[in-house]
């Protein structure tokens, strides 16, 4: 598993391909399919790191 932030500029390197418009469909579906997993990727990554930080919180304040 690649860290957040090397997985967060994989995928604006794809977004920013796929705005060019300089790729094929095949290839377009392919990299819109690889953004897909790396969104959903960065968001569990986001959300695990949410939860740490609130369990931290409420540690704290006990």
């Amino acid at each position: 598993m690649d860290s957040f932030e090397n997985n967060l500029k994989k995928l604006e390197e794809i977004v920013s391909t796929l705005e060019s418009g300089k790729c094929n469909l095949d290839d377009a579906l392919k990299l819109y399919s690889d953004g897909v997993v790396l969104s959903a990727e960065c968001k569990k990554q986001l959300t695990d790191a949410r939860g740490k930080i609130e369990q931290l919180a409420d540690y704290k304040g006990s």
